[in-house]
């Protein structure tokens, strides 16, 4: 056991409380397919919204929209943040899952650039666009919520909720890609067969839009809002070091969660070459294995403290990712194996992080305090991950990309020296 504050009182777990836990954990889920479809499907649909005559070309483009997306993030973190912060978690969630299905339903049914030319392109760039801000404050804002309802001596484990339910619901996109392209020739997912999960997502979010209205405030935010109101800007700058360290913990591990969680399975397949049905296989695989062993880590970090397991996930991913590089070649089984060791221990980081940036900041600013930062460094980092990937290996080779996530992860490390240690800290 570390040095750390006590372990509260566990805090009984109420039946509303378990439903708010669902209509947040499945509405996160279904936010996360929407937005990660994207990645999973673009190899189908890039010259569907760019010129078909240089497929390549259209591949860099499609996912130079995907980075723009994360661009949009900042500002959409610091407006929906305020929302939760002001207004409520509840409001920022409803309004951010209504307007990122929204985007995902208009991709679905856009006209193609044979049919209305360079206008296809810039629909696709709003959508992202729109989804990227949504995105900014759905993670957030999701993020303080689970972190506000958790027991303090528990808040590991539950935390760790977050991000099975991203995993879980880009895996469902990726299962989709399975029987899509399993039921469908690589002319017909290409011709329409790349719609489909877009218009499910858009009828998806009005599962999640129901199911967050139903949700009751965290009582952390109920008191919060009988004190008086702070001014807003003296707090940011207040928590400046904090700020610094979401950015610094953020960096590496988004990168290599987006490069090796998220879009693995599209890069193996248009750059790897590797079948696109067996490729999709092995995502789904490594991904039942990192929503396994999510909560292992989390209840070890309530047990042992957050900075020992976030030391593993930062190391650990820095020391395998050149090994895992050279395993992953030209077989959907080596696919397999890489991503499920990557998965290990990119777990062990995203499980907790949720609990982690809870406890680094007051309740008044805890939505927009996480949010500008945190949306900031993905924005510059894990948005840029898919194109960088696919642009450096062909330019540089794949060690190019391999020795940036490297550089990065050990970033991640030095921060996590310098940060407190928080573990079953009270958010007061």
């Amino acid at each position: 056991m570390t040095d750390t504050a006590a372990p509260a009182p566990a805090t009984p777990v109420r039946k509303r409380d378990t439903h708010m836990l669902v209509g947040t954990v499945l509405g996160h889920a279904l936010e996360w397919y929407d937005w990660g479809i994207y990645a999973i499907f673009v190899p189908f649909f890039a010259t569907q919204f760019f010129d078909q005559q240089d497929p390549f070309s259209a591949l860099l483009s499609s996912l130079a929209i995907f980075a723009v997306g994360f661009i949009a993030r900042p500002l959409g973190g610091f407006v929906f943040g305020w929302l939760a912060d002001r207004i409520g978690r509840k409001a920022s969630m409803s309004a951010t899952v209504s307007l990122i299905a929204a985007a995902s339903f208009v991709m679905g049914v856009s006209p193609t650039y044979a049919a209305i030319g360079a206008w296809a392109s810039l629909i696709l760039l709003a959508a992202r666009v729109v989804q990227g801000l949504a995105t900014g404050g759905e993670l957030p804002s999701a993020q303080t919520y689970l972190s506000e309802m958790a027991p303090a001596a528990r808040r590991g484990r539950w935390s760790s909720l977050i991000y099975i339910a991203s995993v879980f619901g880009n895996t469902v996109g990726v299962l989709l890609g399975v029987i899509l392209t399993t039921a469908l020739s690589k002319q017909e997912m290409q011709a329409f067969g790349w719609r489909i999960p877009f218009i499910l997502g858009g009828v998806f979010g009005l599962v999640a839009i129901y199911m967050r209205r139903k949700m009751n405030e965290s009582h952390a935010f109920t008191v919060e809002q009988q004190t008086d109101k702070v001014r807003l800007w003296p707090e940011i700058v207040k928590h400046r070091k904090q700020a610094i360290h979401v950015i610094g913990l953020t960096v590496g591990i988004t990168v290599v969660y987006y490069s090796w969680v998220v879009a693995a399975p599209a890069y193996a397949i248009s750059s790897l070459h590797i079948d696109s049905s067996a490729a999709l296989w092995a995502g789904v695989a490594a991904a039942v294995v990192m929503m396994a062993v999510m909560p292992l880590w989390g209840m070890l970090s309530d047990r042992i403290g957050r900075k020992p397991v976030l030391f593993i996930s930062t190391l650990g991913c820095a020391i395998l990712v050149f090994p895992l590089q050279f395993l992953v070649r030209d077989s959907a089984w080596q696919l397999f194996a890489g991503m499920a060791l990557a998965a290990v221990f990119i777990s062990a980081g995203v499980s907790i992080l949720p609990a982690v940036y809870a406890e680094m900041f007051p309740t008044r600013i805890r939505a927009i305090g996480l949010a500008v930062p945190y949306s900031i460094a993905v924005a510059a980092f894990g948005g840029t991950a898919p194109y960088l990937q696919s642009w450096m290996g062909a330019e540089f080779g794949r060690s190019a990309f391999t020795g940036y996530v490297v550089v990065l992860m050990l970033i991640s490390s030095v921060v996590t020296v310098s940060i407190p240690e928080t573990r079953a800290k009270e958010l007061g």
